[in-house]
């Protein structure tokens, strides 16, 4: 149950983004002008090394998944030995990876801001800051149910198949999430 009722609310949130496209390519159509001047802003390279971080984040928080499936909730061996890490080492991994791409987030807002592109500078600059603000939003929700999945993992003395569910959903959040992301670069980095 818990699963389809993800997957349900999934499919809203992703009425919630297909509308913030729609909203980005109708203003873009009707103002040209204002991509031509405010692309030639962006760090591309920068949000490329960024995106590559998230997207591999995917893997790292498939690869715990399968370490829940398995019942393994901790490292087997020395934390050097990847091969025998469990979900709570993937999913740690995961978590610093999405929070290292809240910051360089975070840093790309400041240099764009110092560039004098701001939310109410200009309709690109709303929708910018609004279809990266509301993923970036998302992503952090997404770390947030990282640490609880880690949190209850630590607290119960047997690790089960409720927690393994529990991973599993999260997962299914934070593809959604990437995948997002993907459509997103591709639409404000590439697409100029």
């Amino acid at each position: 149950m818990v699963s389809v009722g993800t997957i349900i609310w999934l499919a809203s949130e992703l009425m919630f983004f297909a509308a913030l496209f729609a909203a980005y390519f109708t203003i873009r159509s009707v103002s040209p002008e204002l991509w031509a001047q405010n692309t030639v802003l962006l760090d591309v390279p920068f949000a490329a090394v960024n995106t590559t971080i998230l997207v591999l984040s995917s893997l790292t928080c498939q690869l715990g998944v399968f370490a829940a499936e398995r019942g393994q909730v901790g490292r087997s061996g020395s934390v050097f030995q990847i091969k025998g890490w469990g979900l709570r080492e993937w999913f740690i991994l995961t978590f610093v990876m999405g929070a290292i791409f809240i910051g360089g987030q975070a840093v790309e807002y400041a240099t764009l801001v110092q560039e004098g592109m701001t939310i109410q500078d200009s309709a690109y600059g709303s929708m910018f800051y609004l279809t990266t603000g509301f993923h970036g939003i998302h992503v952090t929700g997404g770390l947030i149910a990282f640490l609880l999945v880690l949190g209850r993992t630590y607290l119960a003395r047997k690790f089960t198949h409720e927690q393994a569910v529990s991973a599993i959903v999260v997962s299914y959040y934070w593809h959604f999430v990437d995948v997002v992301w993907i459509g997103l670069f591709a639409t404000i980095y590439l697409v100029q």
